[in-house]
């Protein structure tokens, strides 16, 4: 009981003085004498309220996890796909081909936050795109990548293909012209 009054008092006396007018008055020589009480010669002033700090707590991510240490788990997992394979198939031939579809399959499929790089002759197929017609086609082997990065820039899966387009030219001898027949040549002059 009495330990209960103790601690009252204490709290009551601290409440009422940190809510007491502060008094000032400039002495003779320049120094100043404060005090919780009016003092002759003395004004009341205003003093600002003390410095404090509240702390909140980060926010948490959809898994109960504060944002740093979701942060933190993402970046330990040893993610990788399954599969990253490439249309055309390696070494595909296409003769006289309009146009060559490219494009890349993931399994499983794209993460949210992660990135496609698809390029085909060191040519971006656009902005996370996993697809592209290429039209028109020209002859010759042609090289299609894919680079796939997570969020913080680590390599989660690669690939590369080369595909082959022939198109004959006019020189060629299948697109050439038959050579004309032979003129008929008048019969021998008998002797």
């Amino acid at each position: 009981m009495k330990t209960r009054l103790i601690v009252i008092s204490i709290v009551s006396l601290l409440s009422a003085t940190a809510f007491a007018t502060t008094y000032v008055r400039v002495e003779p020589d320049g120094t100043k004498t404060y005090s919780d009480r009016p003092i002759p010669g003395g004004q009341p002033v205003e003093l600002q309220s003390a410095q404090t700090y509240s702390s909140t707590p980060a926010p948490a991510s959809a898994s109960g996890l504060p944002a740093e240490q979701q942060l933190l788990k993402d970046m330990g997992e040893a993610f990788r796909y399954d599969s990253c394979s490439l249309r055309p198939a390696p070494d595909q031939a296409f003769v006289n081909p309009e146009q060559v579809s490219v494009g890349v399959t993931l399994k499983p499929s794209l993460r949210a936050g992660d990135v496609v790089d698809l390029r085909v002759d060191g040519n971006s197929a656009g902005q996370n795109s996993q697809s592209m017609t290429i039209k028109p086609v020209y002859r010759g082997s042609h090289t299609v990548t894919v680079s796939v990065k997570d969020r913080f820039g680590r390599q989660l899966c690669d690939s590369s293909t080369t595909f082959h387009v022939h198109q004959p030219s006019l020189n060629s001898p299948a697109r050439q012209a038959p050579p004309p027949p032979p003129k008929p040549r008048p019969p021998p002059k008998p002797k």
